[in-house]
């Protein structure tokens, strides 16, 4: 037969792919409001659980939780982006927000400073856990941070 495609297999019935760890990978975008850090603690909490993570539960809500108020409390009402991963042997939870580029490095440092003094429960959770978590400027004209957390099993 000519124009017959003999290289592909037959075709099989495919089903959904059910959730497991190594498919967790999921972004959502949230508004800005005060009530995202709820409705990112309701996500990652459903997120991790359905993909076989329990253990990590707890701890990656408050993650997500904390991160998104940090967000919240250095540039508000502005939307952010929130990830969930799973990826090299460990729960990764990235946060990016709107926070505009200081134009001097001395502001920029304190800024920083003060953000991260703000994270001490972050620090208290996510080290009991042998993570970590951190904060970096967002390489755009616009500016931003990046701020994530690092769970292990």
């Amino acid at each position: 037969m000519k124009g017959a495609l003999r290289c592909l297999p037959s075709a099989v019935a495919a089903g959904p792919i059910p959730p497991a760890t190594e498919n967790l990978s999921y972004s959502m975008l949230l508004p800005g409001g005060a009530y995202c850090a709820g409705l990112a603690r309701d996500s990652i909490r459903t997120l991790v659980d359905r993909h076989g993570l329990t253990e990590l539960t707890e701890t990656a809500v408050l993650a997500a939780s904390e991160l998104v108020s940090a967000a919240y409390r250095f540039t508000p009402d502005r939307e952010m982006v929130l990830r969930v991963r799973w990826q090299f042997d460990a729960l990764r939870i990235v946060l990016y927000d709107q926070h505009p580029a200081h134009t001097e490095p001395d502001e920029a440092d304190a800024c920083r400073d003060r953000r991260s003094r703000s994270m001490w429960l972050l620090t208290a959770a996510v080290e009991a856990h042998g993570g970590d978590w951190g904060l970096a400027p967002v390489l755009t004209p616009g500016g931003g941070t990046k701020s994530w957390a690092l769970l292990h099993r």
